[in-house]
């Protein structure tokens, strides 16, 4: 008998450093791959289709609507693999929150993907895989920027302007480290982002310049990270959520913990992803430094903290 034939897929959580809410008005984002959480999927053969994970375990035509987009993911690929008939039983270990801004749903789908090709030992292109998680993501999130599903599979920062292509360059940076803190609140993004189109209506010229802004530093973080100015880095970041403070995308919580990591010497702290809610982040210069100020944001309300290198691995 054959050994049992088993396909492996892993994907990261991803990380908006600038631009979150600017971008959906032409502005420029930069997001990155955040290799501290990650998804990994395995496949194996059964007797009929099912799928194992946090919050279903069973039969895949029956899954809730929150994972519509994931079984949407898993025919597709199928389809495109030209196995539609084959039963397998899908498993996923997540590491990364869901609707914390992190990429979840994208990273479960690039994690499938990776893991069907694997099963079925067929090479899978970028564009292939791109395109596959890309029509999960119109599920999830309605009109997908391609960012999460780019950041979530690559391993490289990118800088994104809606409708044109993404922007891959190298993070440039030595001696400093970002902390990733979860709120312990679900972020509200399509609330948010109806928010802010109504800031528009009320005051457009108001509205336009911290959009403008949030825009400018977004080029100007890029530009530290090329040049390694990590303080340049900090002070776009905390000029950037002043910015989205006044767009009425941070909460209490999300303020209270800026100002706590601030306070405990954080080169620059900002809220990260679609606000009121979600997870913040912070700039520091050493690693000490960085676990000395996690355990204050998780003292002062956090409900995680991870700490991520953004020296380039060699």
């Amino acid at each position: 008998m054959n050994r049992k034939n088993i396909g492996h897929g892993q994907a990261t959580g991803k990380i908006i450093l600038m631009g979150e809410h600017a971008v959906v008005y032409g502005e420029p984002a930069i997001a990155f791959p955040f290799e501290e959480t990650s998804i990994m999927t395995t496949i194996e053969s059964d007797q009929m289709m099912t799928l194992d994970c946090q919050y279903f375990c069973g039969n895949l035509a029956e899954v809730p609507a929150r994972l519509k987009s994931v079984q949407k993911v898993i025919y597709q690929t199928l389809a495109e693999l030209g196995q539609e008939n084959t039963t397998l039983k899908i498993t996923i270990n997540s590491t990364i929150p869901a609707e914390r801004g992190m990429g979840s749903s994208a990273a479960v789908a690039v994690a499938i993907v990776r893991g069907l090709f694997d099963y079925f030992k067929t090479p899978c292109s970028p564009e292939t895989l791109l395109r596959l998680v890309d029509e999960a993501e119109k599920i999830a999130h309605g009109n997908p920027s391609g960012i999460d599903a780019a950041a979530t599979s690559g391993s490289k920062p990118i800088f994104f302007i809606k409708g044109q292509p993404l922007e891959l360059f190298p993070m440039n940076v030595s001696n400093a480290y970002l902390i990733v803190a979860d709120t312990g609140i679900k972020g509200q993004t399509r609330e948010a982002v109806s928010d802010v189109a109504h800031l528009f209506e009320e005051d457009k010229q108001l509205a336009a310049k911290h959009i403008t802004e949030l825009g400018r530093l977004t080029v100007q973080a890029k530009q530290a990270i090329l040049m390694n100015d990590v303080p340049l880095l900090g002070t776009s970041m905390n000029q950037a959520h002043e910015h989205l403070k006044a767009l009425t995308v941070s909460n209490k919580q999300l303020d209270h913990l800026v100002e706590t990591a601030r306070n405990n010497g954080a080169l620059g702290a900002k809220l990260t992803g679609g606000g009121r809610g979600g997870c913040l982040i912070a700039l520091v210069d050493s690693k000490r430094q960085a676990e000395k100020i996690a355990d204050s944001l998780k003292n002062a309300g956090a409900t995680a903290a991870w700490i991520q290198s953004l020296e380039v691995k060699k």
